[in-house]
C-alpha cells in the first residue's frame, strides 16, 4: 500500500510539471531563503540585470515594491512611437503594458497627435531603480513625452540629449501657452478612455488646464490625477492583468473628476514650495516580495 501511494504521488507530481490536459499555468511564486543579498539596496540588483527572465509574464507586488518576471521590450522604433534615453535599458514592461503602448500610438494619431515618444518603462526584471522613479516596478508604468513626435527617425545622440518640452509656466499656476498645443488634451483623453489605464499622473497645472477645457464629455478626467513634477510628460498606469495573483492593485480612482477642491490642494504654498526632503530609505531585496528573490536569480 505504501509503495501505491508513493507512486501516485510521483506520477501527479509529473502530471504537474508537464501540464496535464495541456492547460497553460501561471506560475505560482514562492519566497526563498533570504540569503547574503537580502540587506543589500535593491535597485544595485535589479538595475545590474540586462535581460529578463525566461517564461510566463507576471507582475509581482506593487507599483512601487516589487518586480517583473517574463518581460518583454517595446521595440525602439515603431510605426507611430520611438522610445527616448536608450542607454537606460527601461523599454520593457508587462506585455499588456507593450499592446496598450501600441494600440495608445495609433489612437493618438487618429487625434492628431503625430506619435509618441516613449520615456521610462520598466527595468528587464523590474525591481527599483537606480535613479528617476519610485515606481516603475513591475512592469504596468509608462512615461509619454508630451512632446510631438519629430517627423524624422532620431539618432541615438537624439534620444540621449534631447529636452521633453515643459508646459508649466514659471510661476507653476498654469500651463505656459506658448508650447501647449490643441492636440495635448484629446491625446490625454485617448489614453484615460481605455480600460487598462488605471490612472494617469501630471503636473497640477496641466490637470487643471484639462479641467477648463475638456467640455461637455468629462468622463474621462478622474483617471487624470495631479501629481509632483510631471511637467513635460503624462505618466500611465496599468491595472493588474487578470491572472496575476501576485500584482497589488492600487484603491480605485474617485469618480469625482478632480477639478474642485482637491486639485485646489496642489496649489497651496504648502504644496508649492514643500521643504527639502530628508534623506530617503532605499529599498533593500527582503523588503520586496519574496517573489522577487527568485526572479533575480532565475536563467
Amino acid at each position: 500500500m505504501r509503495r501505491l501511494v508513493i507512486s501516485l504521488s510521483i506520477l501527479a507530481l509529473a502530471a504537474t510539471a508537464t501540464g496535464l490536459a495541456g492547460v497553460k499555468k501561471i506560475p505560482q511564486f514562492r519566497p526563498e531563503l533570504t540569503g547574503p543579498d537580502s540587506a543589500k539596496p535593491a535597485k544595485e540588483l535589479f538595475g545590474a540585470k540586462l535581460q529578463p527572465t525566461n517564461g510566463i509574464p507576471h507582475a509581482i507586488g506593487g507599483y512601487a515594491n516589487g518586480c517583473l518576471a517574463g518581460a518583454v521590450s517595446l521595440p525602439v522604433d515603431g510605426p507611430d512611437w520611438q522610445v527616448m534615453r536608450l542607454s537606460r535599458n527601461r523599454n520593457w514592461g508587462h506585455p499588456v503594458l507593450v499592446r496598450f503602448i501600441e494600440r495608445y500610438a495609433q489612437r493618438a494619431k487618429a487625434v492628431g497627435w503625430p506619435g509618441l515618444l516613449i520615456g521610462d518603462m520598466a527595468q528587464p526584471r523590474g525591481g527599483p531603480m537606480v535613479n528617476g522613479h519610485s515606481s516603475h516596478q513591475i512592469g504596468l508604468d509608462v512615461d509619454i513625452w508630451l512632446t510631438p513626435m519629430p517627423n524624422h527617425e532620431l539618432s541615438k545622440q537624439e534620444r540621449e540629449t534631447m529636452a521633453a518640452t515643459n508646459l508649466v509656466a514659471a510661476d507653476g499656476l498654469g500651463i505656459d501657452p506658448s508650447v501647449w498645443t490643441p492636440a495635448i488634451e484629446p491625446m490625454i483623453r485617448a489614453a484615460a478612455i481605455d480600460p487598462d489605464v488605471e490612472r494617469i499622473f501630471v503636473n497640477a497645472a496641466i490637470k487643471k488646464k484639462l479641467c477648463e477645457s475638456a467640455g461637455s464629455d468629462r468622463t474621462w478626467l478622474h483617471k487624470v490625477r495631479a501629481w509632483y513634477k510631471h511637467y513635460d510628460h503624462e505618466h500611465i498606469r496599468l491595472r493588474c492583468p487578470a491572472g496575476n495573483s501576485d500584482c497589488k492593485n492600487q484603491p480605485p480612482v474617485p469618480e469625482e473628476e478632480g477639478c474642485g477642491k482637491e486639485l485646489d490642494y496642489w496649489f497651496t504654498e504648502r504644496v508649492r514650495h514643500p521643504p527639502p526632503p530628508g534623506p530617503g530609505k532605499e529599498l533593500t531585496l527582503s523588503q520586496l516580495p519574496g517573489a522577487c528573490r527568485q526572479v533575480l536569480k532565475a536563467p
